[in-house]
């Protein structure tokens, strides 16, 4: 089996952590139950670009269970979690392909590595996969029946595709599950991004002024928790829906520059491209903080920001300071990629159960159905969405009411008014 991690060795560290994470993923354990016993990816070759946590470990070991046979390569250079990509390769063995800091050479070969696979369905978080078999790789597509995809960036990327009648094959957006946005991207990237610029930075964020650049579900999340431990949270937008909504939920809202000379802390949340630019950080205070939560670091102008930059250096891990050609100080934590995994650990496995358990049911929903798919992106089905919902609160022991029949007359008829 051919595997490309950073040393195998650390497989025993990385075995108890992703069962710590099991305990808070119920969904996917049922999920597990009845694929080891149905073996509905039976055959299936799936080739998973991921974030190689031990969230994404448990889901891995879902997919095995179900009859896939399983390859794994990192999705982001700095978010791979070395000890669980050890523990993959050594006690489930999975061909894994990821080592927390490779270089951007090293992460398209690794990319490539996975795809070797010749994949059924690719699995990708941020559609890298999906991009090289459309660039490089187009053989693989008489192998492939579809994919799914994790996040918006990715679904960004994929509906641009399908838009200009270029996409290969169908993809599941597992992104919009409602089961995965409005719990994945505003709770788990609300708390894990704080935990990643606290773990970086050691400051302290009560009375501070924090920017969120972005007000989707993940902006949301972010400026809730924000909010909550303490800061003055300023909120940058273009979309005049979100502005408004981001003002009624009690936050300041103004353009990026004007929140520039005001800001201590700069989140981009947005998927888009050059948020931050070099404007922006001359207008920055000394020791302003600035990083991205983002799938990608384009969010943040980091060439823009070499050509004002006098001097750079390594203050603490995932801490670079860069003294601007103004004489300011200001610092970039994670070198501008995802900072709750870079510096932290993602998000919280409770979270991740939902998202995943998604994953896993597109997966076989793919398996029974890619006959029928059109070379589209397709929603989560909402039964699926709405299983996933009640596996969850029947794991958390919550109840609910259901319908009475004289109600549910009521919502189908027409005739029934005041």
């Amino acid at each position: 089996m051919k595997y490309d991690v950073k040393d195998v060795s650390l497989a025993p560290k990385g075995k108890l952590r992703i069962e710590w994470a099991g305990k808070d993923m119920p969904v996917l354990k049922l999920i597990e139950d009845r694929f080891q016993k149905e073996k509905p990816l039976k055959g299936l070759r799936i080739s998973c670009c991921l974030h190689v946590t031990t969230e994404t470990a448990n889901l891995v070991r879902v997919l095995k269970a179900g009859g896939a046979q399983t390859s794994v390569c990192a999705s982001n250079p700095l978010s791979t979690q070395d000890d669980v990509a050890a523990s993959l390769v050594k006690d489930l063995g999975i061909p894994v392909f990821a080592i927390k800091g490779e270089n951007t050479m090293t992460y398209y070969e690794h990319l490539n590595a996975a795809l070797d696979h010749k994949p059924n369905l690719t699995m990708d978080d941020g559609a890298d996969l999906v991009s090289v078999v459309h660039q490089k790789r187009k053989d693989l597509v008489q192998h492939l029946f579809a994919g799914t995809e994790e996040t918006t960036t990715g679904v960004i990327r994929l509906k641009s595709l399908e838009a200009k009648k270029l996409l290969m094959y169908p993809i599941i957006a597992v992104n919009d599950a409602m089961t995965k946005h409005f719990f994945d991207n505003r709770y788990g990237t609300g708390q894990s991004t704080i935990d990643g610029v606290i773990r970086a930075t050691n400051r302290l964020i009560a009375g501070s002024n924090f920017v969120v650049a972005g007000y989707g579900w993940c902006g949301r999340g972010l400026a809730s928790r924000a909010g909550g431990m303490g800061a003055k949270v300023i909120v940058t937008e273009i979309d005049p829906l979100k502005a408004l909504q981001a003002n009624m939920d009690g936050y300041q809202v103004m353009p990026m520059k004007e929140a520039s000379s005001i800001g201590d802390f700069f989140v981009t949340v947005t998927g888009d491209i050059n948020v931050i630019r070099p404007e922006h950080m001359l207008l920055m205070k000394d020791g302003a903080v600035m990083c991205n939560s983002g799938h990608f670091d384009a969010e943040l102008d980091l060439k823009g920001l070499k050509k004002i930059t006098k001097s750079q250096r390594v203050i603490r891990d995932f801490v670079e300071e860069f003294t601007l050609t103004n004489g300011r100080n200001i610092y970039l934590l994670g070198e501008g990629r995802l900072i709750n995994l870079a510096s932290a650990e993602g998000h919280p496995a409770s979270v991740m159960d939902m998202s995943f358990a998604n994953q896993a049911l597109s997966a076989e929903y793919v398996a029974k159905n890619y006959k029928k798919l059109e070379k589209k992106v397709y929603c989560v089905p909402e039964d699926i969405d709405r299983m996933i919902a009640s596996l969850k609160l029947k794991a958390l022991g919550i109840k609910i009411d259901t319908l009475t029949a004289e109600q549910k007359k009521y919502l189908s008829s027409w005739d029934m008014g005041t």
